[in-house]
């Protein structure tokens, strides 16, 4: 169970460090992508990128 913590954990601090590169190439800006305001801050929702990311790691991983 600690394991998988630490996985999750390290994935969103690597998501969060490549964040702006990926803006740049236009994930989290695709039709499907949520992003709204509440109580002052930005919530971003990239729903279709999360999707295409997913495909995109799944045939990585198959052809591995």
């Amino acid at each position: 169970m600690i394991r998988w913590v630490l996985v999750v954990l390290l994935a969103l601090i690597l998501i969060d460090g490549l964040s702006p590169w990926l803006r740049r190439l236009g994930v989290g800006k695709l039709p499907g992508d949520l992003a709204f305001t509440f109580m002052g801050r930005e919530w971003r929702l990239p729903l279709t990128s999360t999707l295409i990311l997913s495909g995109v790691c799944a045939l990585i991983a198959k052809f591995l």
